[in-house]
């Protein structure tokens, strides 16, 4: 019996296999990547390579050989790609990159060519996070030996999801430098200067980069930076302290839920804005005098920490406004989302006009525990009455 034809070219199919794959062991696995602006304006990208645990050899990698890191300088990024292939005899894998440091210097220089190539090429993924170095070359955090962690990237990648600072990826970047009536910012980053020169050392996640037209007008700081968050109901958790000098201590709060709302109000040649933001927790700390289990004391508690609150956001608010004079929060935004009339007229002298806007703010706190937390040491009952 004759054997029909398609089965024999089914058969031929099966057995030649994928004949245009890569072996994993011809990739060079990219964790992270840093771009920088040279003095005589080129640009230099450095990839920052894990090591395999074991070598073609069978032999083990040392503690200090968890990855190497090569560099390449150039006019644009498809230039700086094709030496940086040239120095590595595997072909580069992209796609497993976690972050992008991008030094202060590029970034107050303008970062949108820089980042073209992240928009054409497949090979990157738009779910890599992006973060400023701050006073520094962006080179500097992926040369860092972190002890807790094989690479260095894995650990500024899970704190800065946390929750309690800002993790921004090229995506969000991208959509916030097109979108109308809001401007990106960016997580910032430095290395510990405590730890510069020891074997293992270390980081600090700095709050926040402020960008207009891809360039970085400046930074906030962490307390900025959370205020900040928390106007975009992107704060998952966080901290806070309030200073009670008439009861000779502190307060502190650890945040577990946070929310905001934003009203607004048409005028008729503008709008004005009321913020309110909602945040529940329990008390971690409280050295004053006051005994938290009775209602008068904790009510004294939790007005401190509204107002301590407000006080943070208004400053990150003020930063925005009135230093930077950049909508971060996305004001225009939500103009332009309910009310796109009012946006048409509007969105033309927008940012010219929103350091003027109106905006009042709102903070209702929600204490859900105290847990063991009563005044530092149990005082005399006369001694806590104030």
């Amino acid at each position: 019996m004759r054997t029909p034809k398609w089965i024999v070219l089914f058969t031929f199919i099966i057995l030649c296999g994928c004949w245009d794959r890569t072996e994993i062991n011809d990739l060079a696995f990219v964790t992270g990547t840093s771009l920088d602006l040279l003095e005589d304006g080129t640009m230099s990208c450095s990839l920052q390579i894990a090591i395999p645990t074991t070598t073609e050899t069978g032999n083990s990698t040392k503690d200090n050989e968890r990855f190497f890191i090569i560099s390449a300088e150039g006019k644009n990024g498809n230039e700086i790609h094709q030496k940086l292939q040239k120095k590595i005899s595997r072909t580069l894998f992209l796609s497993h990159r976690s972050i992008i440091f991008i030094g202060e210097r590029l970034a107050k220089h303008g970062i949108k060519d820089a980042l073209d190539i992240f928009t054409h090429d497949p090979r990157n993924r738009l779910k890599t996070y992006i973060m400023i170095v701050k006073g520094e070359e962006g080179r500097s955090i992926l040369q860092i030996n972190y002890p807790l962690k094989q690479l260095t990237i894995e650990a500024v990648k899970e704190i800065g999801l946390s929750g309690e600072d800002l993790a921004v990826t090229l995506r969000d970047f991208f959509i916030s430098s097109v979108s109308e009536g809001v401007h990106p910012v960016v997580g910032g980053i430095e290395p510990d200067i405590h730890s510069k020169g020891t074997k293992n050392q270390n980081f600090n996640l700095t709050g926040a980069g402020v960008f207009k037209d891809y360039k970085l007008l400046g930074f906030l700081n962490e307390k900025e930076a959370l205020g900040m968050m928390w106007l975009t109901d992107k704060l998952k958790s966080g901290r806070i302290t309030a200073n009670l000098p008439k009861y000779n201590g502190e307060v502190g709060m650890r945040l577990i839920h946070a929310n905001r709302k934003i009203i607004m109000q048409t005028m008729d040649d503008t709008v004005k804005f009321k913020v309110q933001l909602e945040g529940e927790g329990s008390l971690i700390e409280n050295t004053t005098g006051l005994n938290i289990n009775e209602p008068k004391d904790l009510k004294i508690v939790k007005s401190a920490l509204e107002d301590a609150t407000k006080k943070q956001v208004q400053n990150s608010l003020f930063k925005i406004q009135k230093k930077y004079k950049v909508d971060s929060i996305g004001f225009g935004r939500e103009v332009h989302k309910n009310n796109p009339e009012k946006w048409a007229v509007l969105k033309k002298q927008w940012d010219e006009n929103f350091p003027e806007i109106d905006i009042s703010l709102d903070v209702k706190l929600v204490i859900k525990g105290t847990g063991m937390v009563n005044s530092f040491l149990e005082l005399p009952e006369k001694e806590n009455e104030k």
